[in-house]
């Protein structure tokens, strides 16, 4: 029978037999003359469509890519077309330097790293108050560079480059009209709040927070800040009185905006009493509906008696100097205070328009928060690029999400793999038109091929970039192109103007270890404001396979035919069952594709005075399944020992309504690890 498709097998899937007869014709008509790539390209533009139930979906996908030859690479979901690849930012970047491809591109971002960050400049626009003498200066250390040499820059100005009449933002409240804010008007907003701080008494580099969900008004007082030379603090609305505290306490913040209450899915949140009792300093309150909804203290301000006059000059600034301190995602004591500069947004911009292929006009939507880097990103990869910033001012989870993203016609849109499989598991976009998406993003924790396939049928099978990077590197340094064909969940390439190496416990190159990047490149933070950075990136690292000095991650990847790469997660989740290592990520990957199984969460556990390391899986069903422990226990076991090794052995599953999450989304694999007891 081999790839061939019976009518029988696509009627099992709730499809009538007459459209199952003739389906099946198609398909092997397709599948009898054509390789199995080119194949899957004709039957998912041509025949699949959203709304066909999914299950048909991963059965074709499965079908005609099973006898496919892994030494060509991952099998890939959507291959790169010419239209697209000769309208892409990269082509024409290619174009611009005289060169033969992509592979050519990224070997001269890496070796002519200077001129490859001043070529990004230019292309997206990067305004300068004064010019640089030099590039970058190397004289301390690849560890310790100096970017754009004697400039005065403010990135604010570079972020409104768009005509005024252009939307800089769409967005919908709960009220579920669509709204557009102008560059104009977020230029004049800005301003105000650039103002107002001056007149509250603010100097230049004092940090003020941000304490609230991501709004047309958080853009604007996240530039207004920068533009006065402030510096931004970055924190989630949805932390706890102590977090926010904490965060508070290592930034030495001296003023605060925050909201009166948030809504989310439905609830209210009293987020200004929260704030207060976090010891916040001098606040600026915005109301969520027309009016305050609370009673300030004396020394606070409501957010109309707080704006000012819509003209302000940018304050000249050196391109090392903070713009924004965010915190990475620690689990236990405090995180690492980690500061972005001027140049920082460069970095987010330049893999917003490389990689991500944003154009001008383009719409960008990307659930998220200021608490984590991808707020910050959304904001500079955006106007920078002259695009508009897609904001919707509930949960993500639903269908009514989904409408904005139509409504909105949203060309780019970024998720993170776990919100994908609420959608999946709900069926909530169903039925809804996505025919503007160009390209999905996906970041924030390992997904695994199935929802990562689920999510591009969504918008008839677009590029799906997966994205690796981290709030120290001001953006990816693994990820994907518009040029290469999208493989679900792997990465294609290395970030244009960065270089990493694989190595082993023993400091040897391998095709499965640990990950260091290779310095310098701008975006890749120089000092943390806690810590000791060296201590942290780069103390008794190894050596790269030509010398150089190398930067320590902490993730761990693979290599894969074909140039691609898949992450397993952080080195420190990695474990040792029956003297074999295996990511948490790769049993993961396997255990959610169960039949029930909303998400899981691997962990290796050795009872006290034990050196064996025991494999326990918390895991979250999926709504409205009812299976007993010990039953999906044996089918864990059975599909681990089927798909992986059966030397794992499964110790024991728990049951847990939902697991435990950092602002970014990450799962906290240490604490579930804390808190398991034998």
């Amino acid at each position: 029978m081999g790839r061939k498709v019976t009518a029988n097998q696509l009627a099992s899937m709730n499809i009538d037999e007459s459209t199952a007869e003739d389906l099946s014709c198609r398909i092997n008509r397709f599948i009898e003359d054509i390789g199995p790539a080119e194949c899957w390209q004709k039957v998912s533009k041509d025949i699949l469509k959203p709304d066909d139930p999914f299950e048909l979906h991963w059965f074709l996908y499965n079908r005609i890519y099973s006898d496919w030859d892994d030494s060509k690479g991952p099998r890939p979901a959507w291959i790169a077309d010419k239209q697209t690849v000769e309208e892409s930012n990269i082509a024409g970047l290619i174009k611009d330097l005289g060169l033969g491809g992509y592979n050519e591109l990224h070997a001269w971002s890496v070796q002519n790293r200077a001129q490859f960050w001043a070529k990004m400049t230019d292309k997206l626009g990067i305004k300068f108050q004064r010019s640089y003498s030099n590039i970058v200066d190397l004289s301390s250390s690849v560890a310790s560079p100096k970017w754009f040499v004697d400039a005065k820059i403010n990135i604010v100005d570079s972020c409104f480059n768009a005509p005024g009449d252009q939307p800089a933002i769409v967005y919908r409240k709960t009220d579920n009209k669509l709204s557009t804010m102008s560059y104009a008007e977020l230029e004049s907003l800005t301003n105000r709040v650039a103002n107002g701080l001056m007149a509250m008494g603010f100097c230049r580099g004092d940090a003020i927070a941000i304490a609230m969900p991501m709004t047309a008004e958080t853009v604007a007082i996240y530039l207004g800040i920068i533009k006065a030379g402030c510096v931004v603090v970055s924190i989630a609305d949805s932390f706890a009185p102590p977090e926010i505290e904490k965060r508070l306490r290592l930034s030495n913040a001296k003023g605060i905006f925050t909201q009166d209450v948030v809504v989310y899915a439905g609830k209210e949140f009293a987020m200004y009493e929260k704030v207060k009792s976090a010891n916040a300093p001098r606040a600026i309150v915005l109301s969520y509906g027309d009016y305050l909804s609370v009673e300030l203290t004396d020394n606070d301000i409501g957010w109309q008696d707080f704006l000012s006059d819509d003209q302000f000059e940018s304050v000249p600034s050196d391109p090392g100097e903070h713009t924004n301190i965010l915190f990475s995602s620690g689990t236990t004591g405090d995180p690492k205070v980690v500061p972005w500069t001027h140049t920082t947004p460069i970095k987010c911009a330049a893999d917003g328009y490389l990689h991500h292929d944003i154009k001008p006009c383009d719409v960008i939507a990307w659930p998220t928060n200021l608490g984590w880097m991808m707020g910050p990103w959304l904001i500079y990869a955006s106007l920078i690029n002259k695009a508009t910033i897609a904001l919707y001012y509930g949960a993500p989870t639903g269908r009514e999400f989904g409408e904005f993203v139509q409504d909105a016609k949203v060309n780019m849109l970024g998720v993170v793999p776990s919100l994908v499989r609420v959608w999946k598991n709900s069926g909530c976009i169903k039925g809804l038109d996505w025919s503007n998406i160009k390209a999905f993003s996906s970041t924030g924790e390992c997904s695994n091929v199935e929802d990562m396939l689920f999510l591009m049928s969504l918008a008839g099978y677009k590029p799906i970039i997966e994205y690796c990077g981290g709030t120290e590197i001001g953006g990816g340094f693994i990820t994907g192109t518009v040029v290469q064909n999208a493989s679900p969940a792997t990465f294609s390439t290395i970030s244009l103007g960065l270089d990493i190496v694989l190595l082993d416990e023993n400091g040897q190159v391998v095709d499965n270890g640990e990950l260091f990047l290779m310095p310098p490149s701008v975006g890749l933070s120089t000092e943390l404001l806690n810590q000791d950075h060296y201590k942290v990136y780069f103390d008794k690292t190894p050596k790269g396979p030509d010398g150089q000095l190398l930067r320590r991650h902490g993730d761990q990847f693979e290599r894969l035919a074909g140039g691609y790469f898949r992450g397993h997660g952080r080195v420190d989740d990695t474990m040792n069952l029956g003297g074999i290592k295996v990511s948490s990520a790769e049993i993961e990957r396997t255990l959610n594709s169960i039949e029930g199984v909303n998400e899981t969460a691997a962990i290796a556990v050795s009872a006290h005075g034990e050196g064996i390391s025991r494999l326990v899986v918390y895991t979250v069903l999926t709504l409205g399944t009812n299976i007993e422990k010990e039953i999906l226990q044996k089918e864990m076991q059975k599909t681990i020992k089927q798909s992986l090794n059966p030397l794992f052995k499964v110790h024991d599953v728990v049951l847990a309504d939902s697991l435990p999450r950092t602002a970014s989304n990450k799962i906290m694999r240490r604490k579930l690890r804390s808190q398991y007891k034998f």
